[in-house]
């Protein structure tokens, strides 16, 4: 992990995990079957985002947001936390298409 993160990986590791796996923790996996793009929202049942699922059994994690609502001197805020691509798949929008989804996501619930 260290070469994405640089040489201040080993001291932000612990923090970094912390963040991953607190209940508000939200992610957005944008994986790539042999069939084309499905994204997959890792909110929970019950919530207005619905979950994709793909038949195909082979896939390849393209990339991931990680973000989270709070609130924060009584206004609404989200924060995104990570956003990662693998290098094949930078420089084609799909990272700027998954802002804009967190954004327009942010309009609506806030």
């Amino acid at each position: 992990m260290e070469e994405p993160y640089g040489a201040e990986w080993p001291s932000e590791e612990k923090v970094k995990r912390r963040e991953m796996v607190v209940p508000e923790a939200r992610y957005i996996f944008v994986k790539q079957y042999s069939n084309g793009f499905i994204t997959e929202n890792s909110m929970k049942e019950g919530t207005e985002v619905e979950h994709m699922h793909a038949a195909c059994s082979e896939s390849c994690l393209l990339g991931f947001v990680h973000y989270r609502f709070v609130v924060e001197e009584e206004l609404p805020v989200l924060y995104v936390y990570e956003l990662q691509m693998e290098p094949s798949a930078q420089g084609k929008g799909l990272g700027k298409f998954m802002m804009q989804l967190i954004e327009q996501m942010a309009c609506k619930v806030m």
